[in-house]
């Protein structure tokens, strides 16, 4: 027997939780220089108790062969992938029209 979403109420193949939580995160990307002059793609605003930022950190440094972490709910990236990140985060569902690049 599935089990059923406590938020929706769907069986978990049919849960559209994520997805939707996707689509009303507020994201801000924005690019600051660390130590020796490095520069780093910051990405914040996306809630962790909805999203697995873990694992969205992870896909985002496979698909821009650069390194990074996850923590204190944000992403960081080494390098400035600002533009980049953004077209991605789009592709993975989220709404364009709520995420700003500074």
């Amino acid at each position: 027997m599935s089990d059923v979403c406590q938020i929706c109420g769907l069986p978990s193949e049919l849960c559209v939780c994520e997805t939707i939580a996707k689509e009303q995160q507020k994201i801000q990307v924005r690019t600051v220089r660390r130590r020796y002059g490095k520069k780093m793609t910051i990405i914040e605003g996306i809630d962790e108790k909805q999203i697995d930022l873990k694992e969205l950190g992870k896909e985002l440094k496979q698909k821009l062969a650069c390194g990074g972490t996850s923590k204190k709910g944000q992403i960081e990236l080494q390098g400035d992938h600002s533009e980049k990140v953004k077209k991605m985060l789009v592709e993975m569902g989220f709404s364009p029209e709520l995420i700003e690049v500074r």
